[in-house]
């Protein structure tokens, strides 16, 4: 996480209108020069402003699109950091992109450090070296530029939560190098090993959590790179299928099969519905499991008198809630605890108004740039991704 210093006082101490005035009259003195972009997982008092709303990557993708058409210098992302990154890394040159609190990270993406992805790809690959084996590196698209482009030159791929699927079979199918006769591909999936657990499992990879219940061998392995080399042997690494990076969701992680136990015991029909950065044995215990978009859709099309216990973030949930009671369809949290992304709620009505009163002024703050280096391997890696949306129509959605 990056030090966000201390905005001045005056817009601490606004009241909530008159900020939302401020921002309102700041957008139409910037106009088209100006594009604002809301995490769904905003506070409603910060989504009011933004141009566009949706999930990271496809913000990203509208910002290269739309900011030509509209002559755009200036896109502020309401999001975080590695958010942020991505937008610049798919927009053009000239095109500023700015996070009002570079304090808004992301834990999950903190704990995959360029460094220690180095430190593992040699251990890993020197361990099926002499082997006819190759590991293929796929990360989140929650992740920072630096682990993308890390990826990206290691021959790998990002993938989104709708897309994870599509492009482990791309990985084990050898990538942009077909799978050799005899040849056995091994993923590297970071940075979120719930994600890439759930989605081994669902490819029929044995996980760990189903050698618990079995007397088979597990075919995944978590590498935790606070441990000499991840705590894992080089022979376990020739054995397993994926490794897995010992990062997770601190929102998701707090949703525990004991929740969707609750809910069963109700017996009312209450469908739980998760995102695949839940723990497996969460998923497992679900009725539907999907991505944002995913859940978003599904609660929309559902008729009056259905109901949903949903598995990720709260201020998305309540806003879903809200919208559904009109139509006779229930939505609550899955679980009590408040399951907030502490991080995006650093982005606030006071730090937009005070980005944006600075690019009135000519004075452009928090300004995300990705080192060209590292730019070039990010969008190698997505643009791996694309090229498989593209020709195998791949979902794009987070």
């Amino acid at each position: 996480m990056l030090w966000q210093p201390e905005i001045p006082q005056k817009y601490r101490d606004a009241c909530p209108a008159e900020l939302a005035r401020l921002i309102a009259a700041r957008r139409c003195e910037l106009g088209q020069r100006l594009m604002i972009l809301g995490h769904h997982y905003q506070q409603d008092e910060v989504i009011q402003h933004a141009d566009f709303v949706g999930d990271s990557l496809k913000l990203s993708q509208i910002a290269a699109a739309e900011s030509p058409k509209r002559a755009t210098e200036f896109i502020v992302f309401c999001g975080v950091h590695f958010m942020a990154e991505t937008a610049d890394v798919l927009t053009e040159p000239e095109v500023k992109v700015i996070l009002p609190d570079l304090g808004a990270g992301c834990s999950m993406a903190d704990m995959a450090a360029y460094e220690d992805a180095v430190d593992a790809w040699s251990f890993i690959t020197a361990a099926v070296r002499g082997e006819k084996s190759r590991v293929i590196p796929v990360t989140y698209v929650n992740s920072s530029a630096a682990i993308k482009a890390f990826v990206g030159m290691n021959g790998g791929a990002c993938c989104t939560s709708s897309n994870a699927k599509q492009v482990f079979d791309w990985a084990l199918a050898g990538g942009d190098q077909p799978k050799a006769r005899g040849e056995k591909i091994k993923v590297f999936f970071l940075p979120d090993q719930h994600l890439g657990r759930n989605t081994a499992h669902a490819r029929g990879i044995i996980t760990e959590i189903d050698a618990q219940k079995s007397k088979k061998a597990a075919q995944t392995v978590v590498w935790d790179p606070k441990k000499e080399h991840g705590g894992v042997s080089a022979e376990v690494i020739r054995l397993v299928d994926v490794i897995l990076w010992a990062g997770h969701c601190s929102v998701h992680k707090l949703f525990r099969a004991e929740h969707v136990d609750a809910i069963r015991q109700r017996k009312d029909g209450t469908k739980v519905l998760v995102h695949p950065e839940c723990c497996q044995e969460v998923v497992d215990a679900s009725d539907l499991i999907g991505s944002t978009e995913f859940i978003i859709q599904t609660i929309n099309a559902a008729k009056s008198g259905s109901a949903f216990a949903v598995g990720t973030e709260v201020h998305l949930v309540a806003r879903l809630a809200r919208v559904a009671a009109e139509r006779g369809v229930s939505v609550e949290m899955l679980s009590g605890c408040q399951c907030l992304c502490t991080t995006m709620y650093r982005i606030d009505q006071p730090h937009l108004a005070w980005v944006l009163d600075g690019l009135v002024a000519g004075k452009i703050v928090n300004e995300i740039r990705v080192h060209e280096k590292a730019r070039a391997g990010a969008r190698l890696a997505l643009e791996r991704m694309l090229t498989n949306v593209a020709t195998k129509r791949l979902a794009l959605v987070d």
